[in-house]
């Protein structure tokens, strides 16, 4: 099972505030940790909002839309991606996390979809060995 740990945006992050030291050299040692264990896939910080854009689709049609974007508490800071046995085990992990900023925090967890997830009249057998070819292709590159 995979699990996506999002970390939420904070005023200061879509401010640009930079973490302490401190705090860049715990998320340093809950990395090793995670790396040690063998369950961290990928895990990165994310610029702000301001330096981003959004595409919003209405049927055919596709706006851009230039960040800032207004709704700081629906905004994502960074993520961790975990390979784990159990949603528990994922729950486990977030919570021997660092808290990601002063003050207030929150990281979500969600579950990222299988290839088994789908049933084969919505994820054809073609379909599924072509994401399993993409998969196979961007391990190979190393992940980016």
């Amino acid at each position: 099972m995979r699990f996506m740990m999002i970390v939420r945006a904070t005023k200061e992050s879509e401010a640009g505030e930079m973490p302490e030291r401190e705090l860049i050299e715990a998320m340093g040692r809950y990395n090793e940790e995670l790396v040690k264990a063998g369950v961290m896939l990928a895990g990165e910080g994310l610029q702000p909002s301001s330096k981003g854009a959004r595409i919003r689709f209405s049927g055919p049609k596709k706006t851009l839309i230039d960040g800032p974007f207004p709704e700081v508490k629906e905004l994502i800071a960074g993520f961790w991606i975990l390979q784990v046995k159990s949603k528990q085990e994922a729950i486990d992990w977030a919570l021997k996390s660092p808290a990601p900023f002063e003050g207030e925090a929150e990281i979500e967890l969600r579950q990222i979809f299988e290839t088994e997830d789908f049933s084969p009249d919505i994820l054809t057998p073609e379909e599924a060995a072509r994401e399993q070819r993409l998969r196979e292709q961007i391990a190979a590159r190393g992940g980016r």
